[in-house]
């Protein structure tokens, strides 16, 4: 995939692995719009980027917010143009420190399933239509390992990660012949607030640094050609196709 002049929205742009990933698609020539719900971080990112030459927007929107979703759309179509790529990396786990499954309120579950994959969802029927319409694009969602390996404490994130990485490749089965390229990256554990709010006494050492997962991703985004549609990668594994 071509990135320079693409037209992106990046959600959950604000700090970590969006923050890394929307550094380095503008410094590939990306038009780059970014989403949170905190104003000054949005900004402070704006502004790293900009000042190193490139092209990047801030909006202000919840993606777990249905009634945000036409206007996070319609805002950055306005801004970049007709958005080609779309990462789906905002995410939530619930209340912290994260309890048992059979222990977590039913509104919590359905807080992070809003979070997680309704939301992506509605954006993505926004917009993967018209990708569709262009015969072009891509959608890319974060995934996690709790997706497909079961951990005490993780059920809500787990279960959202794992209806994620099934909603990426039903659309990618549906969409196959349109032109549109879906797929899941788990990036594995990474150093970030997220992760330090899960696991607060894990070995910071151990965990990747955001903008080396983001550099995997990257690549993987300009051979999307290359990987079967709907796929879901592990960052830490993968190779550049020969």
């Amino acid at each position: 995939m071509e990135l320079k002049q693409l037209a992106t929205l990046v959600t959950g742009g604000s700090r970590g692995l969006g923050e890394a990933l929307a550094v380095r698609l503008a410094r590939e020539g990306a038009q780059v719009v970014i989403t949170g719900r905190t104003q000054a971080p949005l900004d402070r990112v704006v502004g790293r980027i900009r000042s190193e030459g490139g092209v990047a927007h801030a909006l202000l929107s919840d993606i777990g917010d249905k009634n945000a979703i036409h206007a996070l759309a319609g805002s950055a179509a306005a801004l970049v143009g007709p958005v080609n790529l779309l990462i789906h990396n905002a995410s939530t786990l619930g209340p912290v420190p994260m309890p048992l499954l059979l222990d977590t309120d039913c509104e919590d579950l359905e807080a992070v399933l809003q979070t997680n994959l309704v939301g992506p969802f509605r954006l993505t029927k926004i917009l993967a239509w018209n990708m569709a319409l262009r015969r072009q694009g891509a959608v890319l969602h974060i995934s996690s390992d709790a997706a497909v390996n079961a951990y005490p404490g993780w059920g809500s994130y787990g279960v959202s990660k794992a209806a994620q990485d099934h909603l990426s490749a039903t659309l990618a089965a549906e969409l196959d012949a349109s032109g549109v390229r879906f797929l899941s990256v788990d990036p594995g554990e990474m150093d970030t607030r997220m992760h330090s709010d899960a696991l607060p006494d894990a070995d910071r050492a151990t965990l990747a640094r955001p903008d080396d997962v983001a550099a995997r991703i990257m690549q993987m985004v300009q051979h999307l050609s290359a990987i079967k549609n709907g796929a879901r990668i592990s960052a830490a594994s993968w190779t550049v196709p020969a």
